[in-house]
């Protein structure tokens, strides 16, 4: 059989902390597994977990990134204009949005079903390395490939994090990168509205009983 691309449409915020924990909120509307939203979360020692709200997703997010912990927990977002909160586990997450940024309307000038492409991400890859950590086309996991199409960034202007109640201090960049894939999100805390293309690679025949 051939490659499969798999297709993830919805918002990716990234969000660092004065305690040096970084966060990455996934929010998808849609995706092979319908509607559903994930966290990331990487400590400043570098240990990395993944809060998912199902074993399919969390098996799936962890054969592609990297983490030294997978915990499937209950996983709720909810947006009230520019208000984020995120209620996932040991975490409470919540921020509000700024205006569009200058880049944030140049991705909303390019057409929808442009920036969805594979290539278009491709194309926009050099530009994008010269924000630190920042890459829109690499390898992950599990011999997959992914392509990132941002369409819309915003900055986020304030923000209040704990974990286990225990506050993780004010908002602070993303710094150093996050580093559960090829790439990080852009060092300025900030919420991208994004298609991500994930191809798996093609799978290997079966072996028939027997041999031959």
């Amino acid at each position: 059989m051939g490659e499969r691309r798999q297709r993830f449409e919805g918002w990716i915020a990234g969000v660092g902390t004065g305690s040096g924990t970084r966060l990455v909120l996934g929010h998808w509307e849609r995706s092979p597994f319908g509607a559903f939203s994930d966290v990331m979360v990487e400590n400043a020692d570098g240990r990395r977990t993944l809060l998912a709200p199902s074993p399919e997703v969390a098996a799936y997010v962890a054969a592609t990134y990297r983490f030294e912990e997978v915990v499937v927990v209950p996983v709720q977002v909810t947006v009230a204009g520019r208000r984020w909160q995120a209620a996932a586990g040991p975490l409470r997450l919540e921020f509000t949005t700024g205006p569009r940024t200058p880049l944030g309307v140049l991705l909303r000038a390019v057409p929808v079903r442009l920036a969805r492409w594979p290539a278009w991400a491709a194309l926009l890859d050099g530009p994008a390395r010269l924000l630190p950590g920042v890459r829109t086309r690499g390898s992950a996991g599990g011999g997959r490939r992914e392509w990132y199409g941002a369409h819309d960034l915003r900055r986020i202007t304030s923000a209040r994090a704990t974990w286990q109640d225990r506050e993780l201090g004010p908002l602070a960049p993303v710094e150093p990168p996050v580093a559960f894939g090829f790439g990080s999100t852009p060092r300025g805390p900030a919420l991208v509205r994004v298609t991500t293309t994930v191809e798996t690679g093609p799978s290997r025949p079966r072996r028939r009983a027997g041999g031959g």
